[in-house]
């Protein structure tokens, strides 16, 4: 019996957690670059990538071909057991490639929830600090310590009582909704009044650019006055890039285009170009605080992954993938303007380089996450993989590989469009 969408949904209600979602009622049987094709042989224009997973596109040659070669050699040994050369490559390469003219040194782990797990232990061993300040709108992972982190409830910890304490919400800047940079050190401030002394604070962390918070970009200066405030207090600056790192804003990370470097810098998701690995990066003497046997994984830095990742940093280089990033994102940029100019809905459209999104308002200036559902709904129909964001679920977000040909992107946005009038 052929399979199908609807009776493989079925088997997954029966089979799979509640808890798990899926934004897409839809099963995939093979993908390639920016293409996705499902189980009844469905063609669709991918702009989701993984969630920002794909960067370099599904099954890059370069990495598959890297991923087959490290396979014939070995799988699995785990680094603390037996090392291998990859994940200390792999770390020596991000040592040189994340913001900072200072001594580095990195851990690799598994998943980006890991990854902030693991900066704030490493914050806290090396300031002797426990506090840490989030921001709202900010998403860090889905365990225990990143949920509390998390600047929003539903659905990620809904139902599941009060996470971890010691994490105090500062505002994150976002003029479209009333918050300008001053009102977010402001807030800052009052946490340092009304909270937790700065003595307290291990770290305040932040994604550069919001992932599900709405592509939010974080101004030069806001950072810059952040920075200044860490050091006056001796906080550490941690630097979430685990949706915004990985060439995806036109620079290998974000906080490369803010003019400042993070105590420590967090990455994974399309690091590794669809193979699960993820890490901290940051100052020796920091990443040096935990002693042997306080860091790592049975799974950690792979090294199928770590091959995969090595790959993929080439990938870069040779086929230009920064700039690449920063074409496509006046590609889509434009592409959302031209639509915003003619739809009133768009209340903005942001961005930095290829990270892209516009969010949605409605007749009353209101967020409008049902028109947002609607649009990721339509373009299915019409063969184009969306997601949408933000805190109020009303931001539709870009995420095509940066190795998506100009054609496919072009049709993608033409899908958009004609969502966009389709919906009027």
């Amino acid at each position: 019996m052929s399979k199908s969408n609807e009776s493989l949904m079925q088997r997954r209600h029966d089979a799979v957690a509640r808890g798990v979602g899926q934004i897409h009622p839809v099963f995939v049987e093979r993908a390639e670059n920016a293409t996705v094709w499902d189980v009844e042989g469905r063609q669709y224009i991918d702009f989701a990538g993984g969630i920002a997973v794909l960067n370099t596109g599904h099954r890059h040659p370069k990495v598959m071909d890297a991923v087959r070669r490290q396979m014939d050699h070995f799988t699995h040994t785990c680094f603390q057991v037996l090392a291998y050369e990859p994940y200390v490559a792999l770390c020596e390469k991000l040592n040189e490639l994340v913001p900072g003219a200072f001594a580095k040194k990195t851990l690799l782990v598994t998943t980006g929830s890991e990854a902030l797990e693991n900066a704030v232990k490493i914050a806290r061993a090396a300031t002797g600090r426990a506090g840490v300040i989030a921001f709202t709108g900010g998403y860090h992972g889905r365990t225990m310590m990143t949920l509390s982190m998390n600047g929003k409830v539903a659905p990620y910890s809904a139902g599941m009582g009060l996470m971890p304490g010691g994490v105090y919400r500062a505002q994150f800047p976002c003029p479209l909704h009333g918050v300008s940079d001053a009102d977010a050190i402001a807030s800052i401030e009052r946490i340092f009044k009304n909270d937790a002394e700065p003595r307290d604070i291990a770290a305040i962390v932040i994604e550069p650019v919001q992932g599900e918070g709405g592509f939010h970009v974080a101004s030069p200066a806001f950072m810059g006055q952040l920075r200044k405030l860490c050091d006056v207090h001796g906080i550490l600056l941690v630097a979430d890039e685990v949706q915004s790192g990985a060439g995806r804003t036109g620079t290998f990370f974000a906080m490369e285009q803010s003019g400042v470097a993070p105590d420590l810098t967090t990455f994974a998701k399309s690091i590794a170009g669809g193979f699960p690995l993820a890490g901290v990066c940051g100052r020796a003497e920091l990443m040096d605080a935990i002693a042997p046997g306080g860091l790592g994984g049975t799974y950690a830095g792979s090294p199928i992954a770590c091959a995969a990742a090595l790959a993929v940093l080439e990938v870069f280089e040779e086929e230009n993938l920064l700039a690449r990033s920063r074409t496509l994102g006046d590609m889509i940029g434009s592409g959302l303007r031209a639509i915003a100019q003619v739809d009133k809905r768009i209340a903005e459209v942001r961005g930095l380089g290829a990270m892209m999104a516009c969010e949605l308002f409605d007749s009353e200036c209101r967020p409008d996450p049902i028109l947002a559902a609607q649009l990721v709904t339509l373009a299915r129909e019409k063969g184009l993989i969306l997601l949408s964001c933000g805190q109020y679920g009303n931001v539709i977000r870009i995420l095509v590989p940066l190795t998506a040909s100009d054609p496919e992107v072009q049709q993608g946005m033409d899908i958009i469009a004609a969502c966009f009038a389709e919906l009027h």
